[in-house]
């Protein structure tokens, strides 16, 4: 039986990425920090994926169980043998595992088992590059990395719905998930055939559908949720803000905004058709009232979702970099600014309440600058800038009248196509 090293026993790694492998007769070894994890898996081998959409079902993953990923000799022995590797810790939490990679790739070499591929499942641009940068680091000097390690990008399209802490508490194992189960990687990154697991799909431009995630979809959700907080802020779930009069056509609007700027820059790869196409399977997505998704949770921490080259200011300076007019999409930074959802108990997002107190008062100018990072002397950065300003300013006259800021059409903003 062909063995999985999957880094990472969370929401996509669980929920996603070992239940595709497993189902395709893979042994899937998982590796996390959590003992409660670890200790379940092994002590029972299989665990249960419970589907949470229009049709509701049970899937049981089996053949798995688990090494603690501070185990570093455990680790790399695991990964000395496996057929692929994947990962799926977070960005933030990639420079932990490299250490393990780095010890798995020397014995692996040293058993003579050629070169691993890892499919990095992080939803980061130039994620192969962080990782063959970070690996090196813990490799001995003239190692061949790039023989040896096939970083594998993706675009994680999936969602995993809400979990109680209840649910959790009496089975930590169990996951939910939704129906969606395609996992697009990078078809030209693998030293090694690629694995046969039907929900693999590869891709050959890569870089066209991380973009896409993160300017269609990741996107999508900030538009519904910032929308939202200021349009109609009794609402509480993603899918009443998709039902919406105004929120849902707006989030809409801004989603295919991305599409066509993608469209200009990937005309082999995307249509007018295929991108208005996944724009709805997207939405209908967002309208599934069993993830029990929240404008909370879809929106918060905002001082990140407002960085450079994230969903917000990174399709900005995309649609401005495409002269892709986007309006909606200025509209849903000036909206960002202004998020301060709370959770069930009525709090705000520890990061969002920091960006409310001490770093919005500084005046749209200063987030533009500091969090987003839009520089002077970049006419791109420069359009961007100028767009969500006066984005601000009208979103700001909006509020003071009470009137609608989703209705754009006297609006002379984020207009970006050629003269």
């Amino acid at each position: 039986m062909e063995k999985l090293v999957q880094i990472g026993a969370g929401n996509i790694g669980r929920s996603f990425v070992g239940q595709i492998f497993s189902r395709a007769g893979y042994e899937v070894v998982f590796v996390d920090i959590d003992q409660t994890i670890i200790d379940a898996l092994n002590d029972r081998g299989r665990y249960v994926v419970e589907i949470k959409d229009r049709e509701p079902k049970e899937i049981l993953v089996e053949n798995v169980r688990g090494v603690h990923g501070r185990d570093t000799e455990a680790v790399a022995a695991e990964l000395a043998d496996c057929r692929v590797a994947a990962t799926a810790v977070g960005p933030a939490a990639l420079p932990y595992i490299y250490p393990n990679l780095a010890a798995g790739l020397v014995r692996r070499r040293q058993a003579g088992n050629g070169p691993l591929d890892v499919i990095i499942c992080e939803n980061m641009r130039n994620a192969a590059e962080a990782m063959y940068e970070g690996v090196a680091e813990h490799l001995p000097v003239g190692f061949p990395l790039r023989e040896m390690l096939g970083a594998v990008e993706t675009s994680i399209g999936k969602m995993v719905p809400i979990m109680s802490e209840e649910v959790r508490a009496r089975d930590p194992l169990l996951i939910y998930a939704e129906a969606y189960n395609t996992l697009i990687c990078d078809g030209t990154a693998f030293l090694r055939p690629v694995p046969d697991v039907p929900e693999l799909d590869p891709q050959r431009n890569m870089k066209a559908y991380v973009d896409r995630k993160l300017f269609i979809h990741n996107l999508g959700h900030a538009l519904c949720a910032y929308f939202a907080h200021l349009e109609a802020p009794e609402l509480v779930y993603t899918w009443e803000a998709v039902e919406h009069p105004t929120v849902g056509p707006a989030t809409r609007e801004g989603m295919m905004e991305s599409a066509r700027a993608l469209i200009a820059a990937y005309p082999d790869e995307f249509t007018e058709e295929n991108q208005r196409e996944h724009v709805d399977d997207l939405l209908q997505r967002f309208e599934n009232k069993a993830l029990g998704d929240t404008i909370y949770r879809v929106g918060r921490d905002v001082r990140r979702k407002l960085g450079r080259e994230e969903r917000v200011v990174g399709a900005l300076r995309f649609d401005a970099r495409w002269h892709t007019d986007a309006p909606y999409t200025a509209l849903c930074a000036a909206a960002g600014m202004r998020f301060r959802a709370t959770d069930e108990s009525g709090e705000m997002y520890e990061n969002d309440r920091d960006f409310a107190e001490h770093v919005y008062p500084e005046g749209a100018e200063h987030v533009l600058r500091e969090v987003a990072e839009l520089r002077e002397d970049d006419p791109v950065d420069q359009a961007v800038f100028e767009a969500v300003m006066a984005a601000d300013e009208f979103v700001g006259e909006r509020l003071s009248t009470g009137e609608s800021i989703l209705d754009l059409s006297d609006a002379g903003f984020g207009r970006f196509g050629e003269e």
